[in-house]
């Protein structure tokens, strides 16, 4: 386990005091819960806009790929 200094904001502090004494957690589980979520959150982000990239990049191919299988499919 790894040793950090944090310096919070005063108002972000008071409120994640104000949360941590209401659900009955230590100060360092809510902060390692927390920087968990907002780790997995932006991974889920940053895989959001990779495959809208991505996506982008062969529209054009799926576009012909799609307009040949409706042209097969009508053949039929």
């Amino acid at each position: 386990m790894k040793t950090l200094s944090l310096k919070l904001e005063d108002q972000i502090f008071n409120e994640a005091e104000g949360v941590i004494s209401k659900v009955k957690k230590t100060r360092n589980r809510y902060i390692n819960e927390a920087v968990d979520f907002y780790n997995r959150y932006n991974k889920r982000k940053l895989l959001a806009t990779k495959l809208a990239k991505e996506s982008k990049l062969v529209q054009e191919e799926s576009m012909l790929v799609l307009a040949e299988f409706e042209r097969i499919s009508h053949e039929d």
